[in-house]
């Protein structure tokens, strides 16, 4: 066997793990964002509105890169 056999073996065992690896960054991202939401709103409760708001944006746009990581650990390699 040679070289590019064996990657082409492994890459496609590797998606699932790949995808479980990506998230591990947006879900500690999710996890500060609300913690920091959290302790403002009970620095400021006159401000929870608009915190929560920004909690809800932000939390989109790290999700966003959960998405992203599921697109990219399923693209084929050649």
């Amino acid at each position: 066997m040679d070289a590019t056999t064996i990657l082409a073996e492994v890459n496609g065992n590797l998606a699932p793990v790949a995808y479980g690896i990506a998230t591990i960054g947006p879900a500690i991202g999710v996890g500060i964002v609300v913690g920091k939401t959290v302790e403002s709103v009970a620095r400021q409760p006159e401000l929870q509105g608009r915190l929560t708001g920004l909690m809800f944006l932000g939390i989109a746009f790290t999700e966003a890169l959960a998405f992203i990581a599921i697109a990219v650990a399923f693209i084929p390699f050649p």
